[in-house]
């Protein structure tokens, strides 16, 4: 959807520039970009650099680390919808002979398969990726930590065998899938594995001092679908867009909004975050993002979408540390929303309606639970109830006349109309349970019958 308001307002664009100029100079980063887009379209960006006259701007590359995850995850979901894997298979079936093919692709999707969090030594990021030539030398001899499937447990490794595995599936390199499948399609032609002018140098900024030390950018090889890209705000904000909303010619809408389903339990105490598959998910100041950060030495980097806003903002900046880039991109997200909230669609009626649709709509009861069924676009039926946080669904019409649950408590679950012998609708079930037109309608198949002496008073 195009956004009515093409360009923000000059006080927004001041904001988000004094959040930029006030992370670089706090956090003392050499430089930091920040951009934004609204409705699918870039609206904004910004930098500031410590060399007067030399800020970066959204054409200037910088490593993005982690934010490759989300990547190759994108691959493993596109391979999923064309049949070639479930998310429920074992590795092994796949990907043969590692050593920890019981866990899941999905487990290791969403960093639950009980994989270490890191290689065995040396430090795999600033070591050449030449010195783990093999998988078992990115395993180790003690790969499996957890039971799979138990707890979240972020994994680097996890996403170097799921990157194995689309090479496997392909028969061709993970980055020769990559720019085919996701970079060429989306226009993401500043994105690489490798550094193109003009570009970001990394440096480590001494915590006690204000000097700087160049931080080495090593080709991570197997290591590279967990972290090894360099890319640009403006393309990384073309990819928060797809991330958004979904691009036919990359994935559906439907795979990318499964991406952003919380897959893991989170650990305890951290119930405002969580991860779905490939993405992160927090909740913060009432606003639920999706995206990823990442890191490598000599670099940060944030992206964070707001499905609800349609707000996105990406932070890159090329120091190892002193600054959180997933804090600012939050916060851009936050100046834009809040400040030019999102103007709704205009209401419009059905293009068309059935009679016989619409005569479900309205009350029914479960038990004695009152709840609203309304009708919605495409022949779809919302389900809700009319007191309290209760157990409501969007569902999607099924060819046979049927429903099938979208979000909540009914996800995956089949709601029909069951009809008796005349054609009347008798009652709706939705996985065994009965609504009625009245609270236990005596006429109706209520499971265990409905007492003859019906409804009651207490006598004194």
């Amino acid at each position: 959807m195009t956004s009515e308001f093409e360009e923000l307002l000059p006080s927004t664009e001041r904001a988000l520039f004094h959040r930029v100029a006030v992370a670089q100079a706090e956090g003392r980063t050499p430089s930091l970009v920040g951009a934004v887009v609204r409705d699918g379209r870039i609206v904004w960006s910004g930098a500031r650099s410590c060399v007067d006259g030399h800020e970066p701007d959204a054409d200037t590359q910088y490593r993005i680390g982690s934010i490759t995850k989300t990547f190759t995850a994108v691959l493993i979901l596109r391979l999923r919808d064309e049949g070639l894997l479930d998310l429920g298979d074992p590795l092994e079936k796949h990907l043969p002979g590692t050593g920890v093919g019981e866990v899941t692709i999905a487990q290791l999707l969403g960093h639950s398969s009980g994989l270490a969090a890191e290689t065995p030594a040396p430090w795999w990021e600033r070591t050449p990726g030449s010195l783990r030539p093999e998988l078992s030398d990115v395993l180790g001899e003690r790969p499996l930590l957890h039971p799979g499937g138990r707890r979240f447990h972020y994994s680097n490794p996890g996403y170097t065998l799921l990157g194995s595995l689309i090479e496997s599936v392909r028969g061709e390199s993970w980055e020769a899938v990559l720019r085919r499948e996701i970079l060429e399609p989306l226009g993401m032609g500043r994105t690489s594995t490798q550094a193109q002018a003009p570009h970001a140098g990394g440096w480590a900024v001494h915590p006690w001092a204000d000097v700087m030390m160049p931080e080495p950018a090593e080709d991570l090889c197997l290591m590279a679908p967990a972290g090894q890209l360099w890319s640009t705000a403006g393309d990384l904000c073309r990819f928060a867009a797809f991330l958004a909303e979904g691009d036919e010619r990359v994935l559906s809408a439907e795979s990318v909004w499964e991406m952003h389903a919380p897959s893991a339990p989170p650990e305890a105490g951290e119930w405002e975050s969580g991860y779905g598959l490939g993405l992160q998910l927090v909740r913060t100041e009432g606003r639920t993002l999706i995206g990823h950060t990442g890191s490598l030495p000599g670099f940060l980097a944030g992206l964070w979408v707001s499905v609800e806003d349609g707000v996105a903002a990406v932070a890159l900046a090329n120091a190892t540390s002193g600054l959180s880039a997933a804090a600012v991109a939050a916060d851009l997200v936050g100046i834009v929303a809040d400040a030019e909230p999102r103007i709704p669609a205009p209401w419009r009626p059905l293009p068309e309606v059935d009679a016989e649709l619409l005569a479900l709509t309205g009350l029914w009861y479960w038990g004695t639970s009152g709840f609203g069924l309304k009708l919605v676009a495409d022949r779809g039926v919302e389900l809700y109830q009319l007191k309290g946080n209760g157990r409501g669904s969007r569902f999607r019409a099924r060819p046979d006349g049927s429903w099938i649950g979208l979000d909540g408590y009914y996800a995956g679950e089949t709601l029909r109309a069951v009809r008796r012998a005349d054609g009347s609708v008798d009652h709706l079930d939705l996985g065994s349970f009965v609504f009625t037109r009245a609270p236990y309608e005596p006429s109706a198949e209520v499971p265990g019958g409905v007492d003859e002496g019906g409804w009651r008073g207490l006598r004194q």
